[in-house]
């Protein structure tokens, strides 16, 4: 059940993918360089330092809603498609919605999953073991 894009999720996410682009660099970075040389044209006046502060002030500022937007958006497409595929596999379903425990509760878990791992890797190298056992040439 796809739902249609709200408009500033549209905007933010074609803002993000521009943003990251090489292309999108170089233009800033040809922006800033015009910047710089104009100085000696102004005589390096406040105004034209001005210029390069409000300009790199508001398009950060206005950057940080547009990228934390996106982000947040692909952190929960991201977490609803490891609770899909926890549910669809043999997975402990206890790990859906993990994202919302505190750290306390996660750190717990955390060390749950070690003792876990731990144990399926001694059961693994037992069997690894014993199958190399039977795979041996028998010496009579």
């Amino acid at each position: 059940m796809i739902q249609k894009k709200s408009f500033f999720s549209t905007f933010a996410s074609t803002v993000s993918d521009w943003s990251g682009k090489p292309m999108t660099f170089v233009v800033a970075f040809l922006l800033v360089l015009a910047w710089a040389v104009t100085g000696p044209v102004f005589n390096y006046s406040e105004t034209w330092q001005l210029v390069i502060n409000t300009s790199t002030t508001i398009v950060t500022f206005l950057m940080v809603f547009v990228l934390q937007n996106s982000q947040n958006r692909d952190g929960k497409a991201l977490q609803a498609k490891l609770d899909e595929l926890i549910l669809t596999s043999q997975a402990s379903n206890k790990y859906v919605g993990a994202e919302k425990l505190d750290e306390k509760e996660l750190l717990a878990m955390s060390k749950d999953l070690e003792r876990e791992a731990v144990v399926l890797e001694g059961k693994a190298e037992a069997k690894a073991t014993s199958r190399r056992r039977a795979a041996a040439p028998k010496t009579s």
